[in-house]
């Protein structure tokens, strides 16, 4: 038990941060500040949390996300009063949309400095909206035990909120009156005195749940015109995950369209009827015609691919959804049954595997057909042009490396080329808002203390929070970021404003000439320029130990538009 008994101030922030520990908080990434001076010395004098300073609010908000999203444990988030806490707000929503568990801590003024033009104050309360899944605000510090029980058991609340029913950020606003500092101001010998073991021994991190509700067998059984998409999901146990979906697959005799932001296209030994070119069979209106289901078991959130969606949208089969946060994962509207289950405990009676129907073989052919045209399409290929970067990717990474995947083009690249491996690798990505705010710091805290990690990025996502490098002091571990430098949003260069050149360039590509080796020597980041696929190779096996380096792949937007549109064709 480590208690601070200087003032008031630093006995209610240790009794706050030694409550988290018992909780199971094992990080707390704290920004700079005066108003939330006791919450930071409090988490930097504990043993058992690891405190990490980040001067930039957004960035530090992401790398909490990253963290909570590997580890699938809250992260503590401080901040001081004013708009420090604003900028945390666009992780807070991803975390939110995404499903990962975050406990922000925003210090604040007292209510009497509010409402009067006092310095670095704004209204923090229900600073988020909506988006966390629970707030409240805490009393004013005081040193009675019937105080410091009642903040003791909020925070139990916080905890728990934070992760059932499902993961999610939870909000406490955190007044406190002077002094900051942890200097002595008052005896507090008497409370000291009322402390034993027992105020923290009953405390323990919230166990998880299982959600499990019937699924219907004998339904899906009958059918055998069915398909399984694996939809963007990032489980905290992958392989369990991925072995249930396996599992229904077999035991249905089902194909498995798997989007490239699943981690089931990295267990393919496991599914040997899984479907990974689904977006080119489609996009034949006769095969899709033949290819229309009677039954659709979706799990996790929709693909990416606008061609499954537009084909679903037409056929509107019977689908059911399989989710454990009780929301609608269903954009299509279609006949859907939600099925609010862990995808990981999906358990099915030992019976017979049923042999492939004609329909699931019609399937399989496809899959043959077109994953060979599109390999032997890129392995002839010497330039080092985009759509292959996804390709080669997933047979080039050590196995079990995650790799975070920024939003916008390598999404796409993702499910339209990673071929289908056994490398377990893990994807990991931003698709709750699918914003490109806060890649670096994200794949930061994803990668730190994890061993070694992969960043796959274009050049607006890493541009957009450079500062995240300056968590460079702090991070212990590898990451490796693969820079495609097209100098601007190649993503545009996929939709129809690019046809109108007076003001897509400007506008909408955005190019900003950016030096990369020049940048990085700023942060003190190690740097290549890529010039072969050979040399790439070379750098990724075997992945270093510690430090953060860049690759770089300086390539040409309307090349890669030309690459991806021949492909398609």
């Amino acid at each position: 038990m480590t208690l601070d008994f200087r003032n008031v101030n630093t006995l209610w922030s240790s009794v706050l941060v030694e409550t988290l520990s018992h909780l199971g908080i094992t990080t707390a990434v704290v920004c700079p500040g005066s108003r939330s001076s006791p919450l930071t010395v409090a988490f930097a004098q504990h043993p058992s949390i690891e405190a990490i300073s980040i001067l930039d609010e957004r960035s530090a908000a992401f790398f909490a996300l990253g963290r909570s999203k590997i580890t699938g444990i809250p992260t503590a988030l401080v901040c001081t009063s004013g708009t420090a806490g604003a900028n945390f707000y666009p992780a807070v929503i991803e975390a939110r949309e995404s499903g990962v568990p975050l406990l922000v801590l925003t210090a604040d003024r007292p209510p009497e400095l509010r409402h009067c033009h006092s310095g670095q104050t704004i209204d923090q309360q229900k600073l988020y909206g909506n988006y966390p899944a629970w707030q409240a605000e805490l009393a004013v510090p005081s040193e009675e035990m019937e105080q410091l029980r009642y903040l003791r058991q909020t925070l139990v609340q916080a905890v728990a909120r934070s992760r059932f029913p499902y993961p999610a950020p939870v909000h406490l606003n955190l007044p406190f009156r002077d002094p900051l500092a942890p200097t002595p101001h008052s005896d507090l010998s008497r409370v000291q005195s009322e402390f034993d073991g027992d105020f923290f021994s009953h405390l323990v991190p919230p166990a998880p749940t299982t959600i499990q509700q019937p699924l219907p067998w004998e339904t899906w059984k009958r059918c055998d015109r069915g398909i399984i998409i694996a939809g963007v999901d990032q489980p905290w146990n992958v392989e369990k995950y991925c072995r249930a979906i396996a599992h229904l697959a077999a035991t249905l005799g089902w194909s498995v369209l798997a989007e490239g932001l699943s981690p089931v296209r990295h267990y393919a030994h496991l599914i040997p009827n899984l479907i990974s070119t689904y977006d080119f069979i489609l996009r034949d209106d006769e095969v899709a015609e033949d290819l229309i289901p009677e039954m659709v078991i979706q799990i996790g959130a929709f693909p990416t691919s606008k061609t499954l969606r537009r084909w679903l949208n037409q056929i509107s089969p019977q689908c059911w959804v399989i989710e454990e946060r009780g929301e609608n994962f269903d954009p299509l509207h279609q006949r859907s049954t939600f099925l609010h289950t862990t995808v990981s405990e999906i358990e099915a009676s030992n019976e017979t595997i049923p042999l492939l129907s004609s329909y699931q073989k019609y399937w399989l052919s496809l899959e043959q057909q077109f994953r060979k045209t599109i390999d032997n399409k890129f392995a002839k290929t010497t330039k080092l042009v985009e759509p292959k970067i996804a390709w080669f990717l997933s047979q080039t990474l050590p196995e079990n490396t995650p790799l975070f995947i920024a939003n916008s083009l390598p999404v796409r690249d993702m499910e339209w080329f990673c071929q289908p491996n056994q490398r377990q690798i893990y994807p990991l990505f931003n698709r709750g808002a699918n914003g490109i705010d806060g890649t670096l710091a994200t794949a930061l805290g994803i990668a730190h203390e994890q061993g070694r990690a992969v960043c796959l990025t274009g050049d607006l996502a890493l541009l957009h929070d450079t500062n995240g490098f300056l968590i460079r002091k702090q991070f212990q571990g590898h990451l490796t970021i693969i820079l495609v430098n097209n100098n601007g949003g190649g993503i545009f260069e996929m939709l129809p404003i690019s046809q109108f050149p007076d003001i897509f360039e400007d506008y909408f590509a955005t190019p900003q000439n950016i030096n990369f080796a020049a940048l990085c020597t700023t942060y003190g980041i190690e740097y290549y320029c890529i010039q072969s696929w050979q040399e790439l190779a070379t750098l990724l096996k075997p992945l270093p130990n510690t430090g953060i380096r860049v690759l770089e792949i300086q390539t040409n937007r309307h090349q890669g538009k030309q690459w991806r549109e021949k492909i398609i064709e």
